[in-house]
């Protein structure tokens, strides 16, 4: 089947046609002219771009007329159909043959080459040269504006303007005047075997009816034209005997049938179809006039603007049960939206269903780099995963995208017809790429997202992922394509020797601007997120700027508390000649980090803390830790004085020194430092770093790795492979430093002159008490009383309320749960299985505390 269709969008690899009848074909790049697939094959075989090969882009644009034939029409998976067609003259005119080329015929023909007095031009005609002149061409080019000459593969409308040699030998013209001057007539011999759409024919109207006319052209043709292609402006006052100017739309030669149009734009060859604003693609009509129905097809609507428009069938309700025909007379109103513009009806197309007016995207022009879409798994591919965002729109979701760790077996996470949540991390409309992601990292961030380079201020923090681990440094990608490169040293405050030993592809990171030239696509970033320079506890300097070294690291001292500040306490040092001042960090007072914190808040100047060891002294200051789980590591040599004495498998006992988005930096006794990457901290999925670790954590660590030449150790922090052995035996050690150290804290609190200091240090976990309801809360919360706890703050859940009927007033035996002493808060239990059972019961919470 012939038809005469118009360039919609022009992609990389096909045309996209807009068909009669609101239809939609495809002409792939192998099906433009024999020429042109020439070129493509000798791309395909020496592997570089042969000389004359140009894109389509470079030669089609949208709104060109062009003569095609239908080659196949296909299902898609999802049961559409797709219309596969040609341009390839020597399919379109194959109907054609020498002796029947006749000066005035309107043939389609593609550019073959380019000579010097103009080009070869390949009608589809076998046996005959079709020459065309560069006079004949010069304005065409000039209107055109696609450079000085006409490209290998360029489809034209040609008039032939001189036949020789039988028809060997034709002459062409394409001067854009000539061409729209053109109109076929019986002299040209036309043939129902070689009839082509887009020729311009007197008709004669033999029959007007409510869905078209019937036309009689060329002495003996019919042809009908419908209710879409009559001339607006005259729909009404046609009638029979009358002449009228038609083109040819399609034709059929197996039915023998021809369709026409009446419409302004095409009698003129050569021209183009109005086109739809882009401000009204997608736009919602309130209201719209039915002007006519068509119980087989649809209906015809006047919108808003007086343009016309029309609805298929299946969109002029939900269902077809639910649809009503009198619903549909003429002149009644309703809500539509617009889905699509048809090019050869010149008409919009438009849905009257309520999912349609109301759906967030209709096209790929509504999707933003950086929305959160819901999506429908299609399929699951090596190279990522298909997603369908609404109707016609797809996106791909790359293989590294599926999650934020690397997926190796993605189909065990997904089925096809999940329904799946993603961001948009590119999208290019006129090529419908979609690019998403399925990390939850980048869904779920809060941080602004980058999308091009204008908007990369120094000192923005926001979310990326890696995409290249090198030694340089890590190059890191946002959205849009939008990347850039966070050298070797600003990857962590401590060195890192081998990036890509740390950094994997695809990882999700949060980085900071440094600098950005946009008009050179040049960004540079950094993991370092903080603007200090030094560390968090810079302190006063001591009377003496510089003391000699004169305790060694592991040297057991005894200290007087001499100030309190915010992060940490300033000691001196007893039985010390020159009283030498000495610095415990908040979170080395214990190795439990809430114990820390309690200690400083009970500890007072004066007071004496025995046995606390020299972490290290660098002659400026002393470092000093009461971390008893790193005191019995260096007193009981299960340490590393150096880097040569470490190797993988070690268990060695230390403290957090930094966390990282991508780790965490562990510090052991005499300086040596490692690295515990984020997929060896935890035996729990890690999300966010900070949730499972915090700065002056004691942790054991096992060492997996070291590069001697670099200085670099690799560790690893997951339980499963830090016990020694007896984990139970290590659990019970531990929970046993935690209730001594809380006895200190209840002794340290019962010097306390107030009554309020006392009740606390007599409240322990496991406790009873009588207690009375204060107040319940909306949330189901209760605030208690009573003589055991006069001005403290006393609250039990709504879990731990339980089911028990409470009033204020009403007496209650409760359990202690915890008591916050910074705070003055006590925290209790009503429920009935903790007070029958609460010795045993306490001490299973406190023990899965500590293995945790």
């Amino acid at each position: 089947m012939l038809l005469l269709g118009c360039i919609k969008e022009v992609s990389d690899y096909e045309l996209v046609i807009s068909l009669p009848n609101g239809l939609l074909g495809f002409v792939p790049i192998t099906q433009i002219s024999d020429a042109y697939s020439k070129l493509l094959s000798q791309q395909v075989a020496h592997g570089e771009l042969p000389e004359g090969l140009n894109s389509l882009s470079d030669m089609y644009s949208p709104g060109t007329l062009v003569r095609c034939i239908v080659t196949s029409v296909e299902r898609s998976d999802d049961g559409r159909r797709s219309i596969k067609l040609s341009i390839d003259p020597k399919k379109v005119n194959k109907g054609l043959n020498a002796s029947a080329l006749a000066t005035g015929m309107l043939l389609s023909g593609s550019v073959s080459s380019v000579e010097d007095h103009g080009y070869l031009v390949d009608i589809g005609v076998s046996g005959t040269h079709a020459f065309l002149p560069h006079e004949k061409a010069k304005n065409y080019i000039k209107a055109l504006k696609r450079g000085p000459d006409l490209k290998v593969g360029q489809n034209l409308t040609c008039v032939i303007v001189e036949v020789k040699n039988e028809g060997r030998v034709v002459r062409l013209s394409i001067d854009r005047s000539e061409v729209a001057a053109s109109l076929a007539t019986e002299k040209q011999n036309w043939a129902l075997s070689n009839l082509l759409p887009g020729l311009v024919v007197k008709a004669r109207v033999l029959k007007v009816t409510p869905f078209g006319m019937k036309l009689t052209f060329l002495s003996y043709f019919t042809g009908i034209v419908d209710f879409m292609h009559m001339d607006p402006e005259k729909s009404m006052n046609y009638s029979p005997d009358q002449v009228v100017k038609a083109c040819v739309l399609s034709v059929h030669p197996g039915s023998k049938a021809v369709r026409l149009t009446l419409r302004p734009a095409f009698l003129h060859p050569g021209g183009s179809p109005n086109q739809l604003s882009s401000d009204r693609m997608g736009a919602v009509v309130e209201e719209s006039t039915v002007k006519a129905f068509y119980k087989q097809f649809g209906a015809l609507f006047e919108l808003d603007d007086g343009t016309l428009a029309f609805a298929r069938l299946k969109h002029l309700s939900k269902n077809r049960k639910s649809f009503k025909s009198g619903a549909f007379k003429a002149g009644c109103k309703h809500k539509c939206r617009i889905i699509d513009y048809s090019l050869m009806d010149e008409m919009c197309i438009v849905s009257l269903k309520y999912q349609i007016i109301e759906a967030r995207f209709l096209q790929y022009q509504d999707i933003h780099t950086g929305d959160v879409v819901q999506g429908k798994v299609l399929s699951l591919k090596p190279i990522g995963m298909q997603v369908k965002v609404a109707d016609g729109i797809k996106g791909l979701v790359p293989s590294i995208h599926l999650a934020d760790v690397i997926l190796k077996q993605p189909e065990k996470k997904y089925n096809i017809g999940d329904e799946v949540k993603c961001r948009v991390l590119e999208c290019n409309p006129a090529a419908k790429k979609l690019i998403l992601t399925l990390k939850k990292s980048l869904i779920q961030s809060k941080l602004p997202v980058l999308t091009n380079y204008e908007d990369a201020k120094p000192g923005l923090i926001t979310h990326g992922f890696v995409v290249c681990a090198r030694e340089f440094g890590c190059i890191v990608k946002f959205y849009n394509d939008v990347k850039g490169l966070v050298p070797k040293n600003e990857l962590s405050t401590e060195p890192i020797s081998c990036p890509d030993k740390v950094f994997y592809e695809g990882q999700v990171v949060k980085v900071m601007v440094l600098k950005c030239e946009p008009q050179q696509e040049r960004l540079l970033l950094s993991f370092r997120l903080s603007s200090k320079s030094g560390p968090e506890d810079k302190r006063e300097c001591t009377s003496k700027e510089k003391q000699e070294v004169k305790y060694q690291i592991g040297e057991i001292v005894d200290v007087k508390v001499l100030k309190k500040k915010d992060n940490g306490l300033e000691v001196s040092i007893l039985e010390d000649e020159d009283n030498m001042v000495a610095w415990i960090p908040t979170q080395h007072l214990s190795d439990f980090v809430a114990t820390s914190k309690l200690l400083w808040h009970c500890l007072q100047e004066g007071d004496v803390l025995p046995k606390v060891m020299c972490l290290s002294d660098k002659g400026e200051h002393v470092i000093l830790s009461r971390k008893s789980a790193v005191i019995s590591a260096v007193q009981e040599e299960q340490v590393v004085r150096s880097f040569t004495e470490i190797q993988p498998g070690m268990l060695l006992t230390g403290y957090v020194r930094n966390v990282m988005p991508f780790g965490v930096f562990v510090e052991f006794p005499f300086g040596v430092t490692g690295l515990a990457p984020k997929v060896s901290m935890s035996d729990k999925f890690v999300t966010d770093t900070k949730d499972h670790f915090v700065v002056g954590q004691t942790v054991i660590a096992k060492v997996m790795s070291t590069d001697e030449e670099k200085q670099r150790v690799l560790l690893n922090l997951k339980v499963s492979e830090c016990s020694s052995g007896d984990s139970a035996a290590e659990s019970f050690a531990l929970l046993n430093q935690y209730f001594k150290e809380l006895k200190e804290i209840r002794d340290l609190l019962k010097r306390g002159e107030s009554s309020m200091a006392q009740g606390l240090c007599e409240l322990v976990p496991g406790k009873e008490l009588q207690l009375v309801v204060q107040d319940v809360r909306e949330d189901g919360s209760a605030l208690f009383s009573g003589s055991c706890v006069t001005g403290l703050t006393v609250t039990a859940t709504r879990y731990h309320v339980g089911e028990k009927n409470i009033v204020p007033g009403k007496k209650m035996k409760a359990l202690v749960l915890h008591v916050d002493a910074p705070t003055s808060e006590v925290y209790v239990s009503l429920r009935e299985e903790l007070l029958k059972q609460r010795p045993k019961q306490v001490c299973v919470q406190f023990l899965d505390l500590c293995v945790s």
